[in-house]
């Protein structure tokens, strides 16, 4: 990469300065390629992704008194995904009629989002940054999604703060991300990275994984208040995710400002 060409984003990582951890954003960015493939090593997500979708478009659906089947059921509202890696979750979210910007640290995922979405003819706004330079433009957004991106942060406190000054006042923040407990370790570390083959070994640091009491911490911290709180668990005989109350190893929730 031309030395000229390299994004605020991407300056931050390889310094090692604010939230954003070198070490990840190279891991990540080493799987770059693969992000469209649902067979792949992002396949995991390609079988979640569906759940994300649905929890993030309901919510925001019954916050506006919408119809959530409705073909455009988000039209209007504007939406921030912050490490939206290839596109995964910010392609469909566009596809309901909102207006959805993703950012990345690693200029390359950003430039696989961008021909992704070119190639299907969605309009997603994606930017090579991150999301303390995002705040230090003065943006705001009717939804801030941190989606399966906490755990690979070097500094919480950071990032929770840049995030939660990146949302309206009237608006909803999402996290999604994986509890720290031994079932945890059991199916996200043995069991996705080394039996089941599913990510590459060393994908996740089991130390990193947050616990909801932790989570609603830094939350509060900011000036956030949990609201909803649901657990994800997967179907092996259906190879398909679910939302449930066992929040044991993943879990999503929604936050809203105090």
């Amino acid at each position: 990469m031309e030395p000229s060409r390299i994004s605020p984003g991407e300056a931050r990582a390889r310094s090692g300065g604010g939230s954003v951890d070198p070490a990840e954003i190279a891991k990540f960015e080493a799987m770059a390629d693969a992000w469209w493939d649902p067979t792949g090593k992002f396949k995991p997500l390609h079988r979640l992704n569906p759940v994300r979708v649905r929890f993030i478009r309901d919510r925001l659906a019954a916050g506006l008194g919408r119809n959530p089947e409705e073909p455009e059921a988000l039209r209007g509202l504007s939406i921030l995904d912050i490490g939206c890696g290839g596109g995964l979750l910010a392609e469909p979210l566009a596809r309901l009629g909102a207006e959805v910007t993703g950012i990345d640290a690693a200029e390359r995922n950003i430039a696989i989002a961008r021909r992704h979405a070119e190639s299907v003819g969605t309009k997603v706004t994606y930017l090579p940054c991150t999301a303390e330079d995002l705040s230090a433009q003065g943006k705001k957004f009717d939804a801030v999604l941190a989606m399966e991106i906490v755990e690979h942060v070097a500094d919480l406190d950071a990032f929770f703060k840049a995030a939660a000054g990146l949302l309206k006042p009237e608006g909803t923040m999402f996290v999604a991300t994986l509890n720290r407990t031994v079932k945890s370790f059991a199916f996200a570390i043995v069991g996705a990275e080394y039996v089941l083959r599913w990510l590459p070994r060393g994908t996740h640091d089991w130390r990193r994984f947050m616990r909801p009491s932790e989570l609603a911490r830094h939350l509060r911290s900011h000036g956030l208040e949990m609201q909803e709180l649901a657990g994800v668990s997967y179907d092996p005989i259906g190879d398909s995710f679910s939302l449930g109350r066992d929040c044991g190893v993943n879990y999503m929730s929604v936050a809203v400002h105090r």
